[in-house]
């Protein structure tokens, strides 16, 4: 008899677990050290991106803030915005000044809204083909597939390499691929 395959939910709460184990293992000191491993890897891959859209960390997600304090003149950092839980997520730039609906700083609702060419999206669970599983809003992919009809939009994940699998993961229509995935050791072309 097959063994069924675990739900996108099931797999999450794995992740999540994972994850929280995983973060909660480092020394702060370890833990900046890989965050800054990012920069080497990611930076070189953003050489012509105007807007980079980034994050602010939940408490066990790697943290994009290196590579966002690393961009050259003429580049622009931007974070989510959101008005309300349920409203779409737009990106602003400036520094995180007030609470996000979530409690997360995000930037003031007066800062300017940007369209960024360049997403470091936070992930849950990620294949190497691309398709990732987050928190189960649908925030991002209605971000991406928003901001992607206006033209090209690289989203690259940003993840501990813990959470990668090597094994697909189940995507639903609305998904939206990434197009890389970053980890403090390696690079990942899911094109």
């Amino acid at each position: 008899m097959a063994v069924p395959s675990p739900s996108k939910s099931d797999l999450r709460a794995h992740a999540l677990a994972e994850r929280r184990l995983f973060a909660r293992s480092l020394s702060p000191p370890l833990r900046s050290e890989l965050e800054a491993k990012l920069v080497p890897i990611v930076l070189p891959r953003l050489i012509g991106a105007r807007v980079v859209a980034g994050y602010h960390p939940l408490k066990d997600e790697i943290s994009p803030s290196p590579i966002l304090e690393a961009l050259g003149d003429g580049q622009t950092a931007a974070l989510p915005w959101f008005a309300a839980r349920d409203s779409r997520m737009i990106f602003r730039g400036g520094p995180a000044r007030e609470p996000a609906p979530w409690g997360v700083p995000q930037p003031s609702a007066d800062a300017e809204a940007v369209a960024p060419d360049v997403v470091l999206v936070p992930t849950v669970l990620a294949d190497r083909s691309g398709t990732r599983i987050g928190h189960g809003q649908g925030h991002y992919d209605r971000a991406l597939s928003h901001l992607r009809q206006a033209g090209p939009v690289l989203a690259i994940g940003i993840a501990w390499d813990i959470q990668l699998s090597e094994d697909p993961l189940p995507a639903d229509p609305w998904d939206m691929r990434l197009d890389a995935i970053a980890t403090p050791s390696e690079w990942i072309d899911c094109r």
